[in-house]
């Protein structure tokens, strides 16, 4: 089964919540906070249990990308609001 690595998965968990705190904060859209949630709780979920079946390996496939998509959304959210000199 090709599932994304464990140590990766805690990773991204953790860039992932780091970006949701950070998104409610800056009163981002709600598209943005929504799908940062929705990334984080799907990774929080997948990492408690065993991805060694098909059905959950490819759970965790597709929300490790879908948590690379909502990332790079919220970033350049960031990068357009920065003040430029």
């Amino acid at each position: 089964m090709n599932h994304p690595p464990p140590m990766k998965l805690r990773h991204l968990q953790r860039e992932v919540a780091t970006a949701l705190e950070l998104a409610l904060v800056a009163l981002a859209p709600n598209a943005i906070i929504d799908s940062l949630a929705n990334a984080a709780g799907l990774l929080v979920a997948l990492s408690e249990l065993p991805l060694d079946n098909e059905a959950l390996s490819l759970w965790a496939k597709d929300a490790t990308e879908r948590a690379e998509r909502t990332l790079a959304t919220w970033e350049a959210w960031q990068v357009d609001r920065r003040p430029t000199a």
